[in-house]
């Protein structure tokens, strides 16, 4: 017995050394863990989930309010200046971004353009979240000195003079407008101040519901553009779909990069799901770029999202019970200072350069800042150094370049719509 015992053991032993060796024989593309196979596929664009309502924006689906918000969208009469639409760096030829580190309208931001694929599925805008809905998102640069530079009044005289049929047909009858100023509104500019407060509050609210149907509209326009499927969601597919990943998709250095990114790298910590991005907001150490006002992030942000005038429980939203967030919103935590917004890594490598300023060049230099992790300039870093080798760090990016798929639209939304 004791020797028939021994023989089962010993061709028990050679077996499981023959199905080990085998095992290391396959591919790299064909040997994942139960675990890592999660991973992947909750990276996988296969995995989002649909696109969540706006009950805060009742024309978010209509197509009438898209057509009219794709036009919006490009109309540069829209700017104090007659030469910036929202497309000016929101570029559809660019991933909706403008390829600079600072944007550049009437004049120059502190901060980096963010594309605006898929926001309609984020609860909070922007880099620091100061906007909590793509409709109040979209009012901010038409108003802000640098951005659009012109006010809610002109803004109205716009709508009025060039698009009443459409106005009309979505929101109603237009207010009379024609003892309202051609530039009147809460801006910087003394003179639009002033004509703004010089009007009676019935005038102010008439003009300003036209402001944020504008911003409505265009946030209609905005919900129908999404990232596209890249190379990565192929291959996530095959091997969630098919138990076994195609092997031609990836190269040996893409897939070492993604074993990295799900795993020692730590990357899906911030940036998970479909999406690759958390939806909240981080100090990973950024350095501050030289010759702006010290920018402290989210802590702002979370400031002014509470005290907006268009946040999602204003009078001017659809639905003011919505958007819970708000409500459970610290704006006091010590972990705000300097945190700044988990951007989508899909389409990264077309988006240079990096970080809310623009302050890394290249992806390279983004991940060797992750494998640094050098101590913030403000507040406190929440990543630790990774102590990759060259080769590894450039296994990364290689995965990072995998994750290009362009924008999921209809055709005629990505180039401006014939006429004005």
């Amino acid at each position: 017995m004791a020797r028939t015992t021994l023989v089962i053991d010993l061709a028990a032993t050679v077996l499981a050394t023959l199905i080990g060796s085998a095992c290391a024989l396959l591919p790299a593309a064909d040997r994942w863990s139960e675990e890592e196979r999660a991973a992947i596929a909750d990276l996988w664009i296969g995995n989002l989930e649909e696109l969540p309502e706006d009950p805060t924006n009742r024309v978010a689906d209509d197509p009438r309010a898209v057509a009219l918000g794709h036009r919006l969208f490009f109309d540069t009469r829209l700017s104090s200046n007659g030469r910036v639409s929202c497309a000016t760096c929101h570029d559809p030829a660019r991933e909706f971004q403008d390829g600079t580190p600072l944007a550049s309208g009437v004049g120059t931001t502190a901060r980096r353009t963010m594309p605006i694929q898929s926001t309609a599925r984020s609860s909070f805008l922007f880099w620091d979240g100061r906007k909590d809905s793509q409709w109040a998102q979209a009012l901010g640069p038409l108003e802000s000195p640098v951005e659009h530079g012109g006010s809610r009044a002109q803004y109205a005289h716009v709508i009025a003079e060039h698009y009443r049929a459409e106005y009309e047909a979505l929101f109603g009858p237009l207010p009379d407008l024609s003892r309202v100023p051609r530039h009147a509104g809460p801006v910087a500019d003394s003179a639009a101040r002033a004509a703004w407060e010089a009007m009676s509050q019935a005038e102010r609210d008439a003009v300003t519901r036209v402001f944020v149907d504008i911003g409505k509209a265009i946030a209609a326009y905005e919900r129908r553009i999404d990232y596209g499927p890249s190379r990565f969601d192929a291959f996530a597919r095959g091997l969630i779909e098919d138990g076994r990943a195609p092997r031609d998709l990836l190269s040996r250095e893409e897939i070492a990069g993604l074993r990295l990114f799900i795993g020692r790298a730590s990357c899906t910590q911030c940036h998970n799901g479909p999406l690759l991005t958390d939806d909240h907001f981080h100090n990973t150490g950024v350095t501050a770029p030289a010759g702006l006002p010290y920018d402290d992030g989210r802590a702002a942000g979370a400031r002014a999202v509470l005290a907006d005038e268009f946040n999602c429980h204003s009078r001017w939203s659809d639905d003011a019970s919505a958007c819970a967030e708000l409500n459970y919103l610290d704006a006091e935590g010590a972990e705000l200072e300097r945190a700044f917004k988990t951007p989508s890594l899909r389409n990264v490598a077309e988006r240079a350069p990096y970080m809310h300023a623009g302050q890394l060049a290249t992806l390279a230099d983004v991940v060797a800042h992750y494998d640094a992790a050098r101590p913030a300039p403000g507040g406190t870093s929440e990543i630790r150094p990774l102590r990759l080798s060259a080769r590894e760090r450039r296994q990364l990016e290689a995965y990072l370049r995998t994750l290009s798929g362009g924008v999921d639209a209809p055709a005629e939304l990505l180039r401006a719509p014939e006429g004005r």
